[in-house]
């Protein structure tokens, strides 16, 4: 069995089937991306596969434990970790108090809280933000924080939710140069991004969804020149253009 696996997931919202009989498999030290247009289910999975929802129908594996019946906290406390699409800090609290918010999950120590949460800041090139309010910090090093926060929790599976959305090009490569460093540290990474230059940049292969499918996967150069893929981002005309 692979490291971690999702077999014919299905989750339903009354008559609308969100994600329709979607498995993939992530290898341990994978980085492995999906993508889709928006609506088409990537953030859905993700939410299944913690169990923020729960699935309608399939099974997910975790280091062959079957994981989609367990509660959110027994997850992320197997090592799955994540962050989320729109960024939510502790607003009042400081950047290393929202850290350590994380690292309480694996200690009730607040020395080793403290610890951990200054470990993961320096990693993230947030240390010298440390004692900033969370609610000053720019929409970047928010999202430094968020992947801060889980990395708290010392998942060995990573969850990264559009950690490049809404970023410059020089905060885009920054983001890239930290899931490059989180991969080498010996995480596994499943991410969800619309960025195409950071997709197709970091992952060894993508899954591409649209209307709660799977339409392609393979390689990033695969994907980029899959024709349903091109069809799904760019529309049929341009395919049929190109």
């Amino acid at each position: 069995m692979s490291y971690f696996e999702v077999k014919n997931l299905v989750k339903r919202f009354g008559g609308l089937v969100a994600v329709n009989n979607i498995s993939f498999s992530v290898e341990k030290g994978e980085i492995f991306g999906l993508i889709g247009p928006n609506g088409s289910g990537k953030t859905t999975i993700f939410n299944c596969i913690n169990r923020y929802y729960s699935p309608t129908g399939g099974k997910i594996y975790f280091k062959g434990k079957r994981i989609d019946k367990l509660p959110t906290y027994e997850i992320c406390r197997l090592g799955i970790g994540r962050t989320f699409q729109v960024v939510k800090p502790l607003r009042r609290m400081t950047a290393l108090e929202n850290v350590m918010s994380g690292a309480f999950l694996k200690t009730s120590d607040v020395a080793k809280a403290r610890d951990r949460a200054l470990e993961v800041l320096d990693f993230c090139g947030l240390f010298r933000y440390r004692h900033f309010p969370a609610k000053g910090l720019t929409i970047a090093d928010k999202k430094r924080l968020e992947i801060a926060r889980a990395l708290a929790t010392e998942p060995e599976l990573l969850l990264l939710d559009e950690v490049a959305a809404g970023l410059n090009p020089r905060e885009t490569e920054a983001a890239m140069e930290i899931i490059q460093k989180i991969r080498s540290s010996g995480v596994t990474i499943l991410i969800v991004e619309h960025v195409m230059k950071v997709i197709m940049g970091i992952s060894d292969r993508i899954m591409a969804i649209n209307f709660g499918k799977e339409i392609a996967r393979g390689t990033p150069q695969e994907i980029v020149n899959n024709e349903e893929v091109i069809k799904a981002y760019l529309g049929e005309s341009y395919a049929q253009g190109k």
